[in-house]
């Protein structure tokens, strides 16, 4: 429903006249691999064959379709890289279904079956000698999926800004999180209190993110982008406006131009609120396209940010060190 809403929405804006819409492939078994489990991959394949049913012990469950509509979510995202590294599109934004970044090698959760985001960088790694990729994650909730399946790689910078408050899900992204062995170092969480909205994102953004960014030097950026982090999102408290939203995109945009020539892939994730879901699709859109424009119909919080210097300087003296 969410999508059909916002693939019509984005029709009538003239928004599908200015992109070009891209078909996409459904990830093979061999790309699937790059990131996830034989014995996974058979588990969502089977129980989509026989009709479907859970997949694991809470809320992620497959139907007849899911299998196969996870291989084309994955493999959209690849499809997506091939155009942006064979430079048949400078940007883009992969509005896929069922999302991905909860799902880890050989685990769903969250909804997600395969990770998409993770699929694609293995994808431009292996197939197009990319080096460094670096994901940035600003869902709502961490990238425990992404997370895991790059917790151990100096290939792959991982950052993850989410709210981090009890019993909110996943339960992790600490800032003591910060990779093993060879990837230690190369994942960077932020976990943000409740109400943290424009201005602490994009403090940290800009001060911690950014600065993390040039020192690694990646030759693509993905994003895994979701509109849960909006102050009326039903299922959350953080406090970002579709404004802020379309900053940070901005951001993004000039961050990429400045590293990687502008090699910049979004990847949806959460959103429950289908206004917010349309204007910030629209808004993402439009960074990507260099156009002025914002779409936010709903306005700012009009709750008080709460202050995130303390937190900035923990992230500056264990990531950024003098």
């Amino acid at each position: 429903m969410r999508m059909t809403a916002l693939l019509a929405a984005l029709a009538e804006s003239g928004m599908m006249e200015a992109v070009t819409a891209v078909s996409p492939q459904p990830a093979t078994v061999q790309q699937l691999r790059l990131v996830h489990s034989a014995s996974l991959i058979e588990q969502i394949r089977t129980v989509s064959s026989l009709g479907g049913g859970l997949l694991d012990h809470g809320d992620t469950y497959a139907t007849a379709e899911s299998y196969e509509l996870a291989r084309l979510a994955a493999g959209g995202c690849c499809t997506a890289v091939d155009h942006i590294m064979t430079h048949r599109a400078e940007n883009g934004m992969a509005l896929v279904r069922p999302p991905g970044h909860h799902a880890e090698t050989n685990r769903v959760s969250g909804f997600c079956l395969f990770n998409n985001i993770a699929v694609a960088a293995r994808h431009a790694q292996a197939a197009h000698g990319v080096e460094r990729v670096l994901i940035f994650d600003f869902d709502v909730h961490h990238g425990n999926g992404t997370q895991e399946i790059f917790y151990e790689d100096d290939s792959v910078l991982f950052v993850s800004m989410h709210l981090f408050a009890p019993y909110f899900y996943p339960g992790i992204g600490s800032l003591r999180e910060v990779g093993h062995g060879t990837g230690r170092g190369y994942t960077l969480n932020v976990p943000l209190p409740p109400g943290v909205g424009d201005m602490g994102y994009r403090y940290i953004l800009n001060e911690v993110i950014r600065p993390k960014a040039v020192q690694f030097q990646p030759e693509l950026v993905l994003v895994s982008v979701g509109f849960d982090a909006h102050w009326q999102d039903p299922l959350a408290s953080a406090g970002l406006s579709l404004t802020g939203y379309a900053h940070i995109a901005r951001d993004l945009v000039g961050m990429a131009e400045e590293l990687c020539n502008g090699r910049l892939l979004f990847v949806l994730e959460g959103g429950y609120h289908l206004d917010v879901l349309t204007a910030g699709v629209h808004n993402v859109l439009y960074a990507l396209l260099g156009r002025d424009e914002i779409q936010d119909p709903i306005g700012p919080s009009p709750y008080a940010e709460p202050d995130v210097s303390h937190l900035l300087a923990q992230l500056q003296r264990r990531h950024l060190p003098k």
